[in-house]
């Protein structure tokens, strides 16, 4: 199965992910957001799979996203605010064919395993 952790190696949610899904003999694919980017393709897709949409990939921590939020911004909105920030994005995101999660809780992600 071909897993996907979409990380931020300094977030130690999202290293305790990659270590979950390591003990647990999986070896994913990492992708490190804030150095690759988004595109509108991948965002839409996660959006679809964690079943929360765009706004549900916010993270609401930061103040951009939260300023979003609080303005009820459409859709085109949030996923141009995502790629020009990756920041915003909520963090660490596991796909599989299962679908996508995220690690919020951590044990979030073995869902989708």
């Amino acid at each position: 199965m071909s897993v996907t952790l979409y990380h931020n190696p300094k977030c130690s949610t999202s290293r305790k992910a990659l270590e979950l899904l390591r003990e647990r003999g999986v070896e994913p694919t990492v992708v490190e957001y804030l150095k690759a980017g988004w595109d509108a393709e991948t965002l839409n897709r996660l959006a679809r799979g964690t079943g929360g949409g765009l706004k549900g990939l916010l993270r609401k921590k930061e103040a951009k996203a939260a300023e979003l939020l609080a303005a009820d911004a459409d859709d085109a909105t949030v996923l141009a605010a995502m790629i020009e920030s990756p920041v915003i994005v909520e963090r660490p995101i596991v796909e599989t064919p299962k679908g996508a999660a995220i690690g919020r809780p951590l044990e979030a992600v073995l869902g989708v395993l």
